[in-house]
């Protein structure tokens, strides 16, 4: 039978996916031989950040495109890998992959293509904290703003940052226009003049994420970093930029997973290896344990995997994405979110109870830091909603 084009192209596609999980495998078991004196000792990121580069994954985890990036599904499935090893890891490298796609998401098409070309090429590490459209709930003011100049803009003021904020490349932020009022996002180099870091101190759990705070003191803001204005009202929003909120969000639920799968391992081999408070002989209760335990692993990842799916498809459209496709793609990524924490933080406690054992104790405290941002009760509301009366704010309101 002949092999056609779109066959070979099939073939590669596979190919290059089943080369890349390998990489991500090698780099997993290597994060897993240090994880617990890392986390232990609490560091930035820079040694993992270099393993990363130097494995390719920072130049492969860029959105798709000819001959370079990994389709969303790909990229979710090496975050996964990555995170049952080091979920600090596995955070940087989930947003370092969202962001990645901000050209796509606010800035036209050969702004973005150009961006992706260059960020493949020079292997940047992207991380960001934009904050969701609407008012600024802080009484005092936003706090960043830009003012403009001949040559762009200044941008002054601080900003949280969840992860790598001292080694990443490049730093993706929403800023508002003292003077027209806009509200633009902005990327942000690293070494920039007028950029310092506070880093976060001990932290309860995610402590090798290198998260902290970004000041930014009279920095200049070129045009070419300005990757788009976004509208202050959510529902003028354009259908794919509104992917972005919920895209972090469901990278993030890989995370959570890899964090489920990797106690779940840890806790069977201490159980085989007869470093458990019971042995797994002939155990009922044991089997019961794990067996539940297992279950609510398993169910997470079917929710994941459907709205990782839904989300792949839409990110496919791209700006020909229907109205209406956002909002329906949010309320599986909310779903998934909740079913998602609540493993994370079930499986996470259960293990502690079947075994002693050095460092066993971070699986809860890395899942409590992820889920501690995002309140069940909020999310389920607005999925209550949204499944009713078909609330296209209520959805938005799960992600603010």
């Amino acid at each position: 039978m002949p092999t056609t084009p779109s066959t070979a192209a099939r073939r590669t596609a596979d190919e290059l996916r089943r080369g890349l999980l390998r990489t991500a495998r090698d780099v997993a078991d290597d994060l897993a031989a240090d994880a617990i004196a890392r986390d232990q000792a609490g560091e930035p990121p820079t040694d993992e950040a270099a393993r990363l580069r130097e494995a390719g994954l920072l130049a492969a985890l860029t959105p798709p495109g000819p001959g370079r990036g990994a389709d969303w599904r790909t990229a979710c499935a090496v975050v996964r890998r990555i995170a049952a090893a080091d979920s600090s890891v596995g955070d940087v490298l989930a947003r370092h992959y969202v962001h990645a796609w901000s050209g796509r998401f606010y800035a036209g098409p050969h702004h973005a293509s150009a961006l992706e070309e260059e960020s493949a090429r020079e292997q940047w590490l992207w991380t960001g904290a934009v904050r969701t459209p609407g008012p600024h709930e802080d009484t005092d003011g936003p706090d960043l703003t830009l003012r403009p100049r001949d040559t762009g803009y200044v941008l002054n003021g601080r900003r949280f940052v969840d992860t790598a904020v001292s080694v990443a490349d490049q730093i993706v932020v929403d800023a508002l226009c003292a003077v027209t009022g806009d509200d633009l996002l902005l990327r942000i180099p690293l070494g920039a003049r007028g950029v310092t870091i506070e880093p976060a101190q001990d932290r309860l759990g995610q402590r090798v994420v290198g998260a902290g705070e970004v000041v930014l003191d009279r920095v200049t803001v070129p045009p070419g970093q300005v990757l788009g204005r976004r509208p202050h009202d959510e529902e003028s929003i354009a259908p794919f930029t509104a992917l972005a909120g919920p895209a972090l969000r469901l990278a993030l639920c890989h995370v959570g997973l890899g964090i489920v799968e990797g106690a779940l391992t840890e806790a069977r081999d201490l159980s085989r290896g007869g470093r458990a408070y019971r042995l797994p002989g002939a155990d009922p209760d044991l089997f019961l344990t794990y067996g539940e335990l297992a279950s609510a692993a398993q169910t997470a990842t079917a929710v994941v995997d459907r709205a990782t799916e839904v989300m792949a498809q839409a990110l496919d459209t791209g700006a020909q994405l229907d109205a209406e496709e956002p909002a329906g793609v949010a309320a599986l990524v909310a779903t998934a979110e909740t079913v998602t924490s609540k493993a994370a933080l079930h499986v996470t406690a259960r293990v502690l109870e079947l075994a002693d054992a050095p460092g066993l104790d971070r699986f809860w405290r890395n899942a409590r830091v992820l889920t501690a941002h995002y309140p069940a009760a909020h999310r389920l509301r607005s999925i209550g909603e949204h499944y009713l009366n078909g609330s296209h704010r209520a959805v938005a309101a799960a992600f603010h």
